[in-house]
């Protein structure tokens, strides 16, 4: 991506100086004698950066900053100033303006300081686009996502939710199954009934039935009064039985009899309770492999599984990644006081290349440890856990063995894409491919660019 200066001084030698310097920099440069012209030329928004003279005849320099920063605020310029106007250069600063040097202006101090301007508009940009897509997701809340991989989930979700239907979700640890229950009760008819939710692993057997189904009093040493259980406390509403794999036989059989006649006993009672409960199940777990095993009864597995949910792990759908990092960077630096604008590129290239073994759960840990490390406005590298930080991420696409061609041709134009900041002329031009021919790639793998931008 090729970007846009404007250089603004009413001495001619000094901005046809400048603008030489900046060509050979590799960026494209056009000039203005005066603040009036200037800001004309500005008005086009065809510029990334404004280099403007402090003092000049007409509109001032400090004058022009206020113009610009009214109409795209946090716009960088870069005033020029006499030894003698400092204290005015730095009032400018007050006002907005990224940085200032003075006169004569030593060349490589300007390379160094339009080249860092620009790398903060880059990132200050990505994150407000960031932003924006993640105030587009009303829809499923806190469960965020563009990819097809997650396209789809949605896709079911809508389907599955207005029904009566049992939903087992499945997936690896960490991908987020209790965002997809929560989902699923918001978009369903029983919302304004409670959700109860039941963590199967963290209890044993015992407890687990009295929580479930309640307890009469005296039905075991310490109850000293009749309980509901969750079954009753959910009536009308949805229960959702996380790492349902974990159950024993016993409680299985019971949890069979009460999706089929809707009805159940007390620990220790003999009233029959009826119930309306709508059941959401999940596990990490291969339940069907468990019931060939004989560790989960086959009748309860079909019981629970009318509609299965798979939520892809984050290694299959890294196109959500940026996303993702993005809304974990606002909320941790909003509960940490901190103004953080952006993620560096090698930390976004480190993000993908990343297999994620802990999934989103990982990757959110991740964010909030770098935002407590970071001490500028931008994470970088040495944020980063130290299982982030020794990866390579100097131009290198990786790609895990065993991936299908059409996986492979997905991550190279993601990455690659990735790599140019959105750039789809860049990106075609490098994979050596028509930018129709990208475009249409991108829809067929449910890439979505609109994060990004042609610079």
């Amino acid at each position: 991506m090729k970007f846009r200066l404007l250089v603004i001084d009413d001495e001619k030698n000094i901005r046809e100086g400048l603008a030489e310097s900046l060509k050979m920099d590799g960026y494209d440069v056009i000039c203005a004698s005066d603040g009036e012209e200037g800001y004309e030329l500005f008005c086009t928004g065809d510029i990334d950066l404004v280099i403007t003279d402090l003092k000049m005849p007409g509109m001032s320099g400090d004058e022009l900053l206020r113009r610009v920063l009214a109409q795209v605020p946090g716009f960088p310029v870069i005033i020029l100033t006499g030894h003698g106007s400092v204290e005015s250069a730095v009032t400018a600063m007050q006002d907005g303006a990224w940085d200032f040097l003075t006169k004569p202006v030593e060349l490589d101090h300007l390379s160094l300081k339009v080249k860092r301007a620009l790398d903060n508009r880059e990132l200050v940009f990505q994150h407000r686009r960031m932003e924006e897509e993640l105030g587009r997701q009303k829809q499923f809340k806190s469960i965020i996502g563009n990819s097809r991989n997650m396209r789809e989930v949605f896709n079911t979700i809508n389907k599955a939710a207005p029904t009566k239907a049992s939903i087992l979700i499945t997936g690896e640890s960490g991908v987020g199954k209790e965002l997809v229950a929560d989902a699923i009760h918001e978009l369903s008819p029983r919302k304004e009934k409670p959700l109860i939710k039941v963590h199967c692993a963290a209890l044993s057997a015992t407890l687990l039935e009295s929580e479930l189904f309640g307890h009469e009093k005296g039905a075991f040493t310490g109850a000293v009064s009749r309980r509901r259980g969750r079954f009753e406390l959910a009536s009308g509403g949805t229960l959702f039985l996380d790492e349902i794999g974990e159950i024993d036989q016993n409680i299985q059989i019971k949890l069979l009899r009460v999706l089929q006649e809707k009805k159940f006993e007390r620990v220790g009672g003999e009233e029959t309770v009826e119930t309306d409960v709508r059941i959401i199940a999940a596990t990490n777990k291969d339940l069907k492999a468990e019931t060939e095993k004989g560790g989960f009864r086959e009748d309860l597995y079909f019981r629970l599984n009318v509609v299965n949910i798979l939520v892809p792990p984050l290694r299959e759908r890294k196109d959500d990644i940026p996303l993702l990092a993005a809304a974990f960077l606002r909320e941790f630096a909003q509960e940490n006081g901190k103004k953080i604008e952006g993620i560096h590129e090698k930390v976004r290239a480190g993000l993908y290349t990343y297999e994620w073994p802990g999934n989103i759960r990982e990757l959110r840990n991740c964010i909030e440890s770098a935002v407590v490390m970071c001490q500028s406005n931008v994470i970088t590298v040495d944020d980063l856990p130290p299982a982030l930080r020794s990866i390579d991420t100097d131009g290198c696409i990786n790609i895990r063995l065993g991936a299908s061609m059409n996986e492979c041709e997905k991550i190279i134009i993601r990455d690659t894409l990735s790599f140019y900041h959105g750039n789809k002329s860049k990106t075609a031009e490098t994979l050596e491919i028509g930018r129709k021919t990208l475009l249409r790639k991108l829809a067929d793998y449910g890439l979505s660019a609109k994060e990004e931008t042609e610079g």
